[in-house]
């Protein structure tokens, strides 16, 4: 779906989604989990700036993780990182269904949910410099060429990310379409302050806190291979620091 330009003379256009929302159908159990846990791990989109202390009583590391799917890596995550805490934002409502009815079987506490766009969240209510980590895992790859415009990392989006990140913060993206790798790789590799851990342009192994999820080890069946890309967020003035 892309909003074209509105009617009348205003030279005004809406923002071209880098989603297209297929809600389905919910199960009972996930829409029972909307019911019984939204209050607890939801958040409600407000277009304010939240209090992420206050909204998990404490002051802790943070993680966000953008499109979650069906919340299986964000759950396993959460459960081995108990000393941060996680934000996950997806648009498909069964997804996170799922995963609230997860997290409440284990009594989860550092786990909250938006299910909303996430560059409206990230632009209004995550606040500037408070995130130690962004995952960006398996995103749409909008393979055809005239869909590329539609795809989530983009200069502008990373510079969004950037103002969001902590000192010495980690955004890490996988993907298992090849184009979108290059695409991602070239669109890191030319934003300003931002330094591949692995080296220039590298590709790294996949990360122990990366779990091989459903979704990957279906595309690897189907001869895909994956792409891990970690860059730490060092500042704006990151080629005076090391040169």
């Amino acid at each position: 779906m892309v909003d074209d330009e509105l009617p009348g003379d205003a030279p005004f256009h809406r923002r071209i989604r880098s989603f297209v929302l297929r809600e389905g159908r919910m199960t009972p159990a996930q829409q029972r989990a909307f019911d019984d846990h939204w209050a607890r791990f939801g958040l409600d989109y407000t277009g304010n700036g939240r209090d992420l202390a206050a909204t998990f009583g404490r002051d802790a590391p943070r993680v966000l993780e953008i499109g979650f799917g069906n919340g299986e890596a964000l759950a396993w995550a959460s459960e081995h990182d108990l000393a941060r805490d996680y934000v996950g934002v997806e648009v498909h409502g069964p997804g996170v269904g799922r995963l609230m009815n997860a997290l409440a079987a284990r009594d989860a506490s550092n786990v909250r949910l938006y299910k909303h766009d996430a560059v409206e969240v990230l632009e209004n209510e995550i606040p500037p410099g408070s995130l130690s980590e962004v995952r960006i895992w398996f995103p749409d790859p909008w393979h055809k060429k005239r869909h590329n415009k539609r795809r989530l990392v983009q200069p502008a989006f990373v510079e969004l990310l950037a103002s969001r990140m902590a000192p010495g913060g980690l955004l890490h993206l996988a993907t298992d379409w090849e184009a979108y790798a290059e695409h991602m790789r070239e669109t890191m590799e030319a934003a300003s302050g931002w330094r591949n851990r692995v080296g220039p342009g590298a590709v790294a192994e996949r990360p122990a806190w990366r779990i091989e999820t459903h979704f990957e080890r279906r595309g690897t069946r189907l001869g895909h291979g994956v792409w891990d890309y970690l860059y730490e967020w060092i500042g704006p003035n990151d080629r005076l620091l090391t040169d």
